[in-house]
C-alpha cells in the first residue's frame, strides 16, 4: 500500500453517524452466542404450509425465473386486488394502485423517499418502529415524536394536532402496533381524517400485522376509509401473513397520483421482486381462509404464552393485535430495560427486545426506567413452553 492510499479515509456522513446496528440483529446474534430461546426477533419458527413452496417450484419448473414488470407480476396484483375488495369493499386498480415490494420495510423507505425532502417534518407515534426515522433522516426530513403512553397506547390526537406545522409532509401510523400490540379503530382514522383535511399532509399506513387482530377486533384499514385512503400509501407484507418473512414480498396500495411517485423511486432503489415466488403467492392466497384463519391461529399463541407466564412475576400488558407481548418486569429486577434484556438472554436464556429501543434519544431513559420487554409469540408451542419454564423461574 502506497503513502496516499495509507492515508486516505472516508468519514461518516453527518446523517448516517447516529444510526447503529438494529436492535433485532443485536438481540438474535446474542441469542444465538448464548444458545437462548429467540423471542426477540419478530419471525417464526415453524414453517409455511408446503404447498406455497410447491407453487414456487411449479413456477420455476414453468420457466418464469425472468423479471416480472416492475410493479410486479398481474397475477399478483390482481390476488392482492381481490383481497382488498373482499376484506375492505374497496376496488383498486390493480395496474394503477397496487406495487410489489421486496418486503414492508424497503416500501417505506421508498414512500419516505418519494414524499419526504430536505426539512419537511414527518409525525410519527412513539414507541416506534426502529426503521422509521433512520428512512426520515436518510433523505433530509426531521422526525416529530408524538406520544403513546402505557398500558393501552392509544393517540392522543389533540397532542397531534399541536405538532401539525406547515411542514408537516408526513405522518406514519402503525396499527396493530409493533411493539405495543395496541390498534386504532373506527373513530381514530375519523379523527385523524379531521386533523388532515384541508391539509397536503400524506399518510404512510404501516399495515403489515392486518390479519391478526383479536378477540373479536375487526382490523380498521385506512384504504377502507375512503377521506384517508385518497392521501394515503398502505403498506402490508407476505412475510408476516405467511410466515415466509425470508421472502421478503409486501406490496403497497395507493391512489394512482402517489403511486406514480412512489413507483419513481421503487424503479431504482429494487426495481423488481422474485417473479416465481410472487406467482406462488398469487396462487396460494385464492384461498382465502389462509389469511382469514391467521387472527385466530395467532390469538391462541398469544393465549398460549400468556397462560405460560401467568405464574411468573411479570405484569403482562394488553395484546390486542400483532404477534408481540410487552411485559412489565419491575417485581424481577431493577436494572434499565437494556440490560435486562441482555441479562435475560445470558443468565435466563431467553431473549427479548428492551422497549426503549422503540424510543429517541431524549426520551430513552423514561423508557429504561419503565421496565419493559417485548416478547415475540410467533413460535412452535414447545417454544413458548421451553421460554415460559425458564422465565417461570426468575
Amino acid at each position: 500500500m502506497n503513502q496516499t492510499s495509507a492515508a486516505f479515509s472516508i468519514a461518516s456522513r453527518p446523517h448516517l453517524e447516529k444510526i447503529g446496528t438494529t436492535i433485532f440483529t443485536v438481540m438474535s446474534k446474542l441469542a444465538a452466542d448464548c444458545g437462548a430461546i429467540n423471542l426477540a426477533q419478530g419471525f417464526p419458527d415453524f414453517q409455511a404450509e408446503p404447498a406455497l413452496f410447491d407453487a414456487a417450484h411449479r413456477a420455476m419448473l414453468a420457466g418464469r425465473n425472468q423479471y416480472p414488470p416492475m410493479i410486479g407480476t398481474p397475477e399478483l396484483r390482481r390476488a392482492i386486488a381481490d383481497k382488498v375488495a373482499a376484506l375492505y369493499g374497496t376496488q383498486l386498480d390493480a395496474d394503477a394502485e397496487i406495487t410489489v415490494t421486496a418486503g414492508a420495510t424497503q416500501a417505506i423507505f421508498t414512500a419516505i423517499a418519494a414524499f419526504v425532502g430536505a426539512g419537511d417534518e414527518v409525525i410519527v407515534f412513539e414507541p416506534v418502529y426502529d426503521s422509521y426515522a433512520p428512512a426520515i433522516e436518510t433523505v433530509g426530513g426531521k422526525v416529530v415524536y408524538a406520544q403513546l403512553a402505557a398500558p393501552d397506547f392509544r393517540p392522543d390526537w389533540a397532542q397531534v394536532a399541536a405538532l401539525i406545522t406547515p411542514r408537516t409532509r408526513l405522518l406514519i401510523i402503525n396499527s396493530p402496533h409493533n411493539p405495543t400490540g395496541a390498534l386504532l379503530d373506527a373513530a381514530d382514522l375519523d379523527a385523524l381524517a379531521g386533523l388532515l383535511r384541508g391539509t397536503g399532509i400524506v399518510v404512510l399506513a404501516d399495515e403489515v400485522y392486518e390479519h391478526m387482530v383479536y378477540d373479536g377486533a375487526g382490523h380498521a384499514s385506512v384504504v377502507a376509509h375512503r377521506e384517508l385512503a385518497a392521501r394515503s400509501v398502505v403498506v402490508s407484507s407476505f412475510g408476516k401473513t405467511y410466515h415466509i418473512t425470508g421472502w421478503k414480498i409486501g406490496y403497497v396500495l395507493a391512489p394512482p397520483a402517489l403511486t406514480r411517485d412512489f413507483r419513481k423511486i421503487h424503479q431504482f432503489n429494487v426495481f423488481t421482486v422474485n417473479t416465481p415466488c410472487q406467482l406462488a403467492i398469487a396462487e396460494y392466497m385464492q384461498d382465502h381462509s389462509r389469511h382469514l384463519g391467521l387472527a385466530a391461529f395467532y390469538e391462541a399463541k398469544r393465549d398460549f404464552f400468556r397462560a405460560q407466564l401467568a405464574a411468573s412475576r411479570f405484569e403482562l400488558l394488553p395484546c390486542r393485535g400483532s404477534y408481540f407481548q410487552l411485559a412489565r418486569y419491575d417485581a424481577i429486577s431493577d436494572l434499565p430495560d437494556d440490560e435486562f434484556a441482555v441479562w435475560l438472554t445470558r443468565e435466563a436464556g431467553v431473549a427479548a427486545i428492551p422497549l426503549s429501543a422503540f424510543y429517541s434519544a431524549g426520551n430513552v431513559p423514561a423508557a429504561r426506567a419503565a421496565r419493559l420487554v417485548r416478547f415475540c409469540f410467533a413460535k412452535q408451542e414447545a417454544t413458548l413452553a421451553a421460554a415460559g419454564e425458564r422465565l417461570r423461574r426468575l
